[in-house]
């Protein structure tokens, strides 16, 4: 054989090598699986996308469905998997989204809420700063174990938190709020509007979500990340009921900018921190019960304190008003006399004290009060009458969650489940934290 043929040979065969080691040692690298607050995820084989669709009540789903407006979950349904799952309870954004991203309950990661009484400090305070996590993110781990991880919230309440942990070297986090902000060695990308080609969005607005799934698509065409986590706000689902236009035209949004990642070779899985319920009366008034007032009344002021854990820093369209509230009680007051006195009350679908609702609600016994008190799927809670401004609600029903009847969310794959995740959903109630395991554990 001529010698140029042979040494050509030779070097082609080199470079293969060559190649297929490179190509062995990067997948070496990493390890095969991340273990995580005691559970064990695999590392994607296609790069992931974790999708929270905050107020996500399946009858949004469906109203699309029946209108043909989602062709992407459609398809999902059809040729993927998809089931109503559950969320934790309270069933609001703070305790679900880092329910989700941790894999376990409030009682494993401690945040109870969007905002409660700190016993450490006896101040009452937002639930938004990582000091308050007990458990560690799978984001955070995997991006420690040199995946490539994003995570984008339309809120900036949950940005810390989600970001806790991980290695912005390598990955990305920030929220659509604050997107004017960004810094590439903060956040790990710079020039965010610019990049995006959207004006900073209100946070009282669809835009807020829409610019953050945007955000997210072109983020993955440019940098097919390990797995990427977007979580929107719920902004339509408090104003617009299923079905409604502005509803329609938001999902129909929404299922096209799924449909890109997919296109664009992202394993999709998509779930919900909670669902929505309307809770107003007939003439359209909300349907509220003021706990602190009806306490002050009956056993005097300063006996109790009334907390709302959907407090947060957007009250506008909900005037902090949720289906779930915990009390601490002071001087001595009876607990049974204050749960005989709240059962009373029409709405109140479940009173029950400290040690029964950490152990049936999976709830940290610390950061919840003396009591909870649970609202009916139309009744929300308040603390006074005069602490809530409802005027801003501008002629909206109050739409709200929190309570066990606003738990409903999905869990929706972009492919079918194998045998051994399969013979799983059937044989348990599904969870919106059982998303990153089924994604990672769990597909064909």
């Amino acid at each position: 054989m001529n010698k140029h043929l042979i040494a050509t040979a030779l070097g082609m065969a080199l470079a293969i090598a060559a190649a297929t080691s490179a190509a062995v040692q990067a997948q070496d690298a990493h390890p095969q699986q991340i273990t995580v607050n005691g559970k064990s995820y695999r590392w994607p084989v296609k790069p992931l996308v974790v999708v929270l669709i905050d107020g996500n009540d399946p009858e949004y789903v469906k109203a699309g469905l029946e209108r043909g407006i989602v062709p992407t979950m459609k398809r999902f349904i059809d040729e993927g998997f998809a089931a109503v799952a559950v969320g934790a309870m309270p069933s609001f954004t703070n305790p679900n989204n880092i329910s989700v991203i941790t894999g376990v309950a409030p009682s494993v990661h401690g945040i109870s809420g969007n905002y409660f009484l700190d016993p450490a400090s006896g101040k009452e305070v937002m639930m938004n700063e990582p000091e308050l996590l007990r458990a560690d993110s799978i984001l955070a781990r995997f991006s420690q174990a040199g995946a490539k991880v994003v995570a984008i919230t339309a809120k900036d309440k949950l940005a810390k938190m989600l970001a806790h942990g991980m290695n912005l070297e390598n990955g990305i986090s920030f929220s659509a709020e604050k997107a004017d902000q960004c810094d590439r060695r903060k956040n790990g990308i710079d020039h965010c509007l610019e990049f995006v080609g959207r004006p900073l969005p209100d946070p009282y607005s669809v835009d807020l979500s829409l610019f953050m799934l945007e955000a997210g698509v072109k983020i993955f065409e440019r940098d097919k990340p390990d797995l990427m986590y977007l979580s929107t706000s719920d902004y339509l689902q408090h104003t617009y009921a299923p079905g409604s236009p502005a509803a329609n035209d938001f999902y129909a949004a929404v299922d096209s900018l799924l449909g890109r990642l997919v296109a664009d070779g992202a394993v999709l899985a998509i779930t919900a921190d909670h669902g929505m319920n309307d809770k107003s009366r007939a003439d359209g008034s909300p349907n509220v019960i003021f706990l602190q007032d009806l306490l002050d009344s009956a056993f005097g002021a300063a006996k109790a304190k009334v907390i709302l854990p959907i407090t947060d820093p957007y009250v506008k369209h909900h005037g902090a008003l949720g289906s779930f509230a915990t009390i601490f009680l002071h001087d001595r007051l009876s607990a049974v006399e204050v749960m005989k006195v709240v059962r009373r009350q029409p709405g109140v679908e479940l009173v029950l004290d400290r040690a029964a609702a950490a152990r049936l609600y999976d709830l940290p016994p610390d950061r919840i009060g003396d009591l909870i008190v649970i609202g009916d799927r139309a009744t929300v809670l308040g603390t006074r009458r005069v602490d809530h401004d409802l005027s801003q609600l501008a002629g909206h029903r109050l739409r709200s969650h929190g309570g066990l009847a606003d738990r409903n969310t999905f869990l929706m794959f972009s492919r079918p489940l194998n045998e051994e995740y399969a013979r799983i959903a059937v044989s348990r109630p599904l969870r919106n934290f059982d998303v990153f395991d089924f994604a990672l554990n769990g597909l064909q």
